[in-house]
């Protein structure tokens, strides 16, 4: 494993957006309400299915990507030849930079139906256009992160690592490996996610290298020659039990004793205990066993009572086993009138998608034993009304400033933020109450409960 530098700034992020953001933009110019002061809000109406807490991931990426929202004469030259919005527009967006405030919930917390993630405060014209980059970011970050989060439940403390660059698109794989940091994996195979982030990097060779090779012991012996006694051999390729024994001796021929092998086939659970034996009895006690093959959190957790030390994680990992997307959603929730005043609104169709209006803040309460018990949830016009309630209510404020007048706070990007993150989420996960940490389906962990101290009804059209 090993560590390398950040990379260099990513290009401009601006036309990572739906065309409705800026048509909408071109709207509001011409009717005078792009500059009116507005309140937006990243949150999910429910979990996903089978899902009994969320967890937060990607406030890192989103804040490099906000840094980097910015419109190049090429871009604004491609707005103009396909007709996408007016000259007008074009000149506001030539000088566009988000100047407005973020708040949200810190990196690696847990959060629940409801839970405000993020709170974006600015004129309309520059917080309505940051809705795609933010859910494209939040909803698949979230994603595997919670999905990571199950795994390593599942794992009961041995190590998981990150093995899905080959199963997700190249850029998806780099934000997965970032995820799965958070929700505690350990390590990835995706060299560019190292250099990005920061993240210890994984690998040693595949079925395709001992096939190279004239023979089994040749490929080992060239494996070991290269990489050391203490690499990991993939064993698998053609009988296991020879290819156990030739890695311990490919490994012993160099003067050392070999540090894992890796099995990716077959019954994992039977070969884990079949392969422990043959290890012990080589003398091989401190040899190690890392499994890979299409693993889940129940497959992880079917392998609990095997001899396994450690677990590559790809293609479920990346699509966030089951549940691609973490069903985030972007509202508006206030905004100035034309009285200069601020007002709640909010969208009141039927089908579960009505939301509720008015800025609000969050806190998580704890019961007698430290547990988590309930998510509260404040609407309120002002800061400090809102904290002294969830003061009162003696729930743990969960939002941070992580945009403050158009400036980053640095301290929530970079690795060593993605290292604080991760810590976070092992303690926001364990003072939830223990059937958060069940795999089957079942109610959300805490309830939500929403208290408005407001006072203001939602306008209608």
């Amino acid at each position: 494993m090993q560590r390398a530098p950040l990379a260099p700034a990513a290009p401009a992020t601006a036309l990572l957006t739906d065309m409705y953001e800026l048509t909408m933009l071109q709207a509001a110019l011409r009717s005078g309400t792009a500059e009116r002061a507005s309140v937006f809000e990243l949150f999910g109406r429910r979990l996903p299915s089978s899902r009994r807490f969320g967890v937060v991931a990607g406030t890192g990426r989103l804040l490099d990507a906000v840094e980097d929202f910015v419109f190049t004469s090429a871009q604004i030259d491609f707005l103009h030849s396909a007709g996408v919005v007016d000259d007008t527009t074009l000149d506001y967006l030539r000088d566009y930079r988000f100047s407005g405030t973020i708040r949200g919930y810190a990196e690696g917390e847990c959060y629940f139906a409801g839970s405000p993630l993020l709170t974006v405060e600015g004129t309309f014209a520059e917080a309505c256009i940051l809705e795609t980059l933010a859910l494209s970011i939040y909803n698949y970050d979230c994603a595997v992160a919670s999905a990571a989060s199950r795994m390593t439940i599942a794992a009961h403390g041995r190590p998981c690592v990150d093995f899905g660059a080959r199963r997700a698109h190249e850029q998806a794989a780099v934000a997965a490996a970032r995820a799965s940091v958070v929700g505690g994996f350990v390590g990835t195979s995706d060299l560019e996610a190292g250099m990005r982030y920061g993240i210890p990097t994984v690998g040693t060779s595949a079925h395709s290298f001992t096939l190279l090779h004239d023979s089994e012991e040749d490929a080992f012996a060239a494996q070991v020659a290269s990489l050391g006694a203490g690499t990991t051999i993939l064993v698998d390729t053609y009988d296991i039990a020879r290819g156990v024994e030739r890695a311990v001796k490919a490994a012993r021929d160099a003067g050392g004793e070999l540090g894992a092998v890796r099995l990716d086939s077959g019954d994992l659970v039977a070969e884990a205990f079949k392969v422990r034996a043959q290890l012990d009895a080589l003398g091989a006690t401190t040899t190690k066993i890392t499994v890979t093959n299409d693993l889940d959190e129940y497959a992880i957790a079917g392998l609990g009572t095997a001899p396994v030390d450690s677990y590559g994680v790809g293609t479920k990992l990346v699509t966030g086993s089951g549940r691609p997307t973490a069903a985030l959603v972007y509202k508006l929730v206030e905004r100035a009138g034309s009285d200069g005043q601020m007002h709640q609104v909010a969208k009141f169709s039927e089908g579960g998608k009505a939301t509720v209006g008015g800025r609000k803040w969050a806190g998580r309460v704890a019961g007698a034993d430290g547990s988590a018990v309930e998510e509260l949830v404040i609407s309120a016009r002002e800061q400090d009304e809102a904290l002294a309630a969830l003061s009162e209510a003696k729930a743990r404020p969960l939002q941070i400033d992580l945009v403050c007048n158009g400036v980053i706070v640095e301290e929530h990007r970079g690795p060593q933020a993605l290292a604080a993150a991760a810590e976070r989420h092992q303690v926001s996960r364990a003072e939830l109450p223990y059937d958060a940490w069940r795999l089957s389906e079942g109610e959300p962990a805490v309830p939500t409960r929403h208290l408005d101290l407001d006072g203001r009804s939602p306008l209608q059209g």
